[in-house]
């Protein structure tokens, strides 16, 4: 018979054959599977085969255990494999080595101190790219710790580490035909990349063996060692070297190769020299003279193409190629690139900037600023890496910015990451999704200095990742997914990492609805099991409060907070929401000043919705402005008012700031408004943490409409709710 996979129970007791224990029965226990990556297909049966791990794997061929290779077996994926396990023992087939390796971590995830529960298994992936991106340019980190990292890659099927080896802040490979990139660009003078990067007197680079100097390099043995690694992890390693643009550690070392022939002057290679191409194809022989992979990743970001528009060198190619713009003129560079790698029976692979001017015919795209470049390449015929930022960058929080290590900003905890789905339905005709090869999350290290904290921020959101790549997508849901992350904790611990626990914090959704006048506020926990209990009034939950189940109704204003109990003890700290079912739901919103569109939220209803914001001003809740903020709301008929209220975000690192102040003007005409004070903010502007700041007005008045200010002191301001009683 066939049992629920959280809940199966099987009767055995042990016999040796050989040095194998088998599965005879005499003793019940639950035999629970927490697979990651789910399977394509499995069936679990009552009954579990007595082995441990040294059986397992040392008696492979024998009677009881069997592991085959058979390329005949067509109905397999390259990657996929056939497992059985049942009385008769353990049977493991595969088409190629690779099947058979993911099989084994299946093996090794289904082992258990009782032995192996009966399964039937056929699992193959649901794409052929699953890959993790590290950044050892900012941070360098030794082959020893991307060793590590690529173990706990192949347990979970990932199979493609892209190792960003080339930026401003450090070049980390050794170049025989260009030492000095080693020797004067792999080092600088601050560890803090932050500190560093922002100085405006001690942004330098320093030779290799000055005291006190910050960086590393990987010699071509290191490489030589990783890559061997790599191969028996069945990991492909795709390396990549920036061109055209965040090359400044370049000029340190061949100042020749920029614009204006100095150091400290360009972030971008001179096109119009000829030595920019005879240096990108030297570097690029010896790389892929070290590295086996079929994709050599260019970078192709981010140039600022500000040297190019005055470069005599630069013009004079563009008048003589004919070239229209800088951006044509980056893409004559990558579309070089592009040649030259096809050439050597390579492909290139580059973010999705290389799209500017013309893709060149053979590229494959990273789409990282969103989907929709990478949904254009492939409505092109062209392949594509889906790794868009605001789902699949790791440097972003996955908890309260509050009470995390410093990052770059935004927040994505491990159920957005799951959430996301590379190929939606009817996104793509069925030739077209051909051409998404797979997906990545990427992990830059502006402020990862250790391997500690870079582990905490890869994992256990990387496990998400993995689901993503090889499960299909009807099979995958974040309840069930949770369930099992949460037992992969104490598994990547035991590998030697150091993941991030999973949070105590709650999770908010709210559900508004207009008819009813009401609004169903959700919650949800990364912990599982979760006892949650809230309250509504504002107060701290006890282990006597209500105990969520489904759904919180909410019919004018609540307080809610809430928390995970454990045997009566309240785990971490309270979450909290505000929730209120205003008077200006629904009314009608004009605004002065231009919204700006990449931010608009719920649209321009988004300010008069019900819904609050979140942690992150990515979340589709905060609408945000460069300009001031400057709206009227038409309540529809003159009303009593005692209160209105925004609340607005603050986080400086992507440059999002309280506003100076917030003004509230009242009319009955909508022609004559009255002011009735400003509120100043009380954050300071050097502050770079995560702040929100409530501006509340309070009286007795009645009006019809209502005019909000904001005044903007720079960069962004955020709002999600203008509310109002």
């Amino acid at each position: 018979m066939l049992i629920p996979k959280q809940a199966s129970k099987a009767w055995c007791g042990a016999f040796l054959v050989g040095s194998l224990a088998l599965a005879s029965c005499n003793q019940t226990f639950n035999t629970q599977i927490n697979l990651i990556p789910e399977p394509s297909e499995m069936s679990i049966s009552a009954g579990v085969f007595k082995i441990d791990s040294a059986g397992l794997f040392g008696n492979a061929g024998s009677k009881h255990v069997h592991f085959a290779v058979n390329p005949e077996l067509s109905e397999l994926p390259a990657e996929g494999y056939r497992l059985r396990i049942d009385g008769d023992g353990v049977q493991l087939d595969a088409r190629t080595e690779a099947g058979l390796f993911y099989g084994k971590q299946t093996l090794l995830q289904l082992l258990t101190p009782e032995g192996l529960p009966y399964v039937d298994i056929t699992d193959a992936p649901r794409f052929a790219y699953r890959g993790l991106h590290l950044d050892v340019s900012r941070h360098f980190f030794p082959k020893e710790e991307v060793m590590k990292i690529m173990n706990a890659m192949a347990y979970y099927k990932l199979n493609t580490l892209h190792l960003h080896l080339t930026d401003a802040a450090g070049w980390r490979i050794q170049i025989d035909k260009y030492p000095k990139l080693t020797s004067e660009a792999a080092y600088r003078t601050e560890s803090d990349w932050r500190k560093w990067w922002d100085s405006s007197t001690d942004r330098k680079y320093l030779t290799e063996g000055t005291p006190g100097a910050y960086g590393g390099y990987y010699t071509k043995e290191d490489i030589r060692d990783i890559l061997a690694y790599a191969k028996e992890k069945h990991i492909n390693v795709i390396p990549e070297i920036e061109f055209p643009g965040h090359s400044e550690e370049v000029f340190i070392a061949y100042p020749e190769l920029c614009c204006a022939g100095k150091p400290y002057t360009s972030s971008d290679f001179c096109i119009g020299n000829p030595k920019s191409f005879q240096f990108m194809e030297d570097v690029l022989t010896e790389v892929m003279e070290l590295f086996p992979s079929e994709y050599i990743h260019v970078g192709g970001d981010e140039a600022s193409k500000a040297a190019w528009k005055k470069c005599p060198k630069c013009q004079a190619l563009m008048k003589r190629e004919h070239l229209k713009d800088v951006n044509e003129l980056q893409s004559y560079m990558i579309h070089h690139a592009d040649s030259f790698l096809t050439s050597k029976g390579r492909k290139m692979i580059g973010w999705d900037e290389i799209m500017e001017g013309g893709l060149s015919p053979q590229a494959t795209v990273m789409s990282w600023r969103g989907e929709s470049a990478g949904f254009q390449t492939a409505r092109m015929g062209q392949d594509v890496v889906m790794t868009p930022g605001n789902y699949l960058y790791f440097d972003f929080y996955q908890a309260d910015p509050r009470k995390q290590p410093f990052a770059i900003g935004g927040y994505t905890p491990i159920r957005k990451v799951y959430s996301y789905n590379p190929l939606p339905a009817d996104s793509l005709t069925a030739e077209e999704a051909k051409h998404i090869l797979g997906v990545q999350a990427n992990t830059w290290t502006e402020y990862i200095t250790t391997p500690e904290h870079l582990e905490y921020m890869m994992f256990p959101r990387a496990l998400a990742v993995a689901e993503i790549g090889w499960t299909p997508q009807d099979k995958r849901d974040w309840q069930d997914f949770k369930s099992r992350v949460n037992t992969q904790i104490p598994v990547l611990q035991k590998m030697g990492l150091n993941p991030f626990p999973l949070s105590y914090e709650l999770d908010f959704s709210m559900d508004v609805d207009t008819a009813n006048k009401q609004i169903t506020v959700y919650l949800d926990a990364e912990k599982y099991p979760a006892e949650i209990r809230y309250t509504t009034d504002g107060s701290v939950p006890t282990s006597s409060s209500p105990l969520y189940q489904d759904g919180i109704i909410v019919k004018d204003s609540a307080d809610i907070r809430a928390a995970i109990f454990e045997q009566g003890k309240l785990m971490g700290e309270p979450s909290e929401k505000r929730v209120d079912y205003h008077l200006g739901i629904g009314k009608s919103i004009h605004f002065n000043n231009r919204l700006y569109p990449g931010y608009m939220a719920g649209g321009e209803q988004a300010l008069l919705d019900g819904y609050r914001g979140g942690l992150t001003y990515l979340d589709g809740r905060w609408q945000g402005y460069t300009d001031n903020l400057d709206c009227v709301i038409d309540l529809g008929e003159t009303t009593e008012l005692h209160s209105v209220s925004s609340r607005y975000m603050q986080l400086t690192g992507p440059w999002v700031y309280q506003p100076l102040y917030v003004e509230l003007l009242i009319s009955e005409d909508g022609k004559n408004f009255t002011s009735q004070g400003q509120i100043p903010t009380t954050i300071s502007p050097d502050d770079a943490m995560l702040n929100f700041q409530t501006y509340t007005f309070n009286g007795d008045w009645k009006a019809r409409y209502i005019q909000l200010k904001a005044k903007n002191q720079k960069g962004f301001i955020f709002v999600d709710e203008v509310v109002i009683w």
